[in-house]
């Protein structure tokens, strides 16, 4: 059965992502308005009907902005968080529509098996997904403030990684910022940059030589471009002679367009 993924938004200023199979779909966040999430849909050819499950990875606004709003609009979705993050929720959907995961134990939504794994972040207790279905395996990791082993451990043999790449660390000094946030962003519990997505691309290919594709996501509208970024993790790689094209795939996801329609 064919597996398909489609960025809907990916960015500071919203997220929402899209898995499916022939019959079951899943979003990642809805952290943009209801209206972009139903065209996202309706444009890759996925019936509202189809739509099982939200899983949430954190809090914050740019990722849970429109869960109650998707909730009340497909009937029988059912959102999906741990414990921590419900209660952090300021708008949360109705107690018969929420599930709650364990950080780090497995869960499955139709014949897809849903694994929430830890990351540092500044949020409740957040998580990245990884999704398996058959042999095949997508991971999303964005707002990390690093990539410990056990990350490394658990996207290693991702057949499509999204991958943050949220800042150009020039760009952010530079730039406008409060110091207190540049810190922030800078450190354990803030983003990766452009560099560190790099870096953490080097380790993979090192540890697990395969055909994989990856997607830069979750930029900054202020301190980074999908230009700067492709470029820094391309150099990056390449200083470890690690070339893109064959089997490593890198394309960008943007903040404000939806990206093409991805078969694993």
């Amino acid at each position: 059965m064919t597996v398909k993924f489609c960025s809907f938004a990916s960015g500071s200023s919203g997220n929402c992502y899209m898995v499916r199979d022939d019959e079951t779909a899943i979003l990642i966040d809805a952290g943009i308005s209801g209206k972009r999430i139903m065209t996202g849909l309706a444009e890759t050819g996925t019936d509202p009907e189809m739509v099982s499950a939200i899983l949430v990875t954190h809090e914050h606004i740019d990722h849970v902005k429109s869960l109650h709003v998707v909730a009340k609009r497909i009937p029988g979705l059912l959102v999906y968080a741990n414990e921590a993050t419900w209660a952090c929720i300021d708008k949360p959907v109705s107690e018969e529509r929420r599930r709650y995961f364990v950080t780090g134990e497995d869960f499955y939504i139709g014949e897809f098996l849903i694994r929430p794994f830890p990351i540092s972040h500044d949020a409740a207790d957040p998580v990245g997904f990884s999704i398996y279905h058959g042999d095949k395996q997508i991971s999303i990791l964005t707002d990390a403030g690093f990539v410990s082993d056990e990350i490394m451990e658990e996207i290693l043999d991702a057949d499509l990684l999204v991958l943050e790449a949220n800042h150009e660390k020039e760009m952010l000094l530079m730039g406008r910022y409060p110091y207190p946030l540049k810190q922030r962003i800078l450190g354990d519990e803030g983003h990766l940059s452009n560099v560190s997505a790099g870096e953490c691309l080097c380790r993979i290919v090192e540890k697990r030589p395969k055909r994989r594709r990856v997607l830069l996501g979750h930029m900054s509208r202020e301190n980074n471009t999908p230009e700067v970024a492709m470029l820094a993790v391309r150099n990056t790689l390449e200083e470890n002679s690690i070339y893109i094209g064959g089997e490593l795939k890198v394309d960008v996801v943007l903040r404000d367009q939806m990206s093409r329609l991805y078969e694993v």
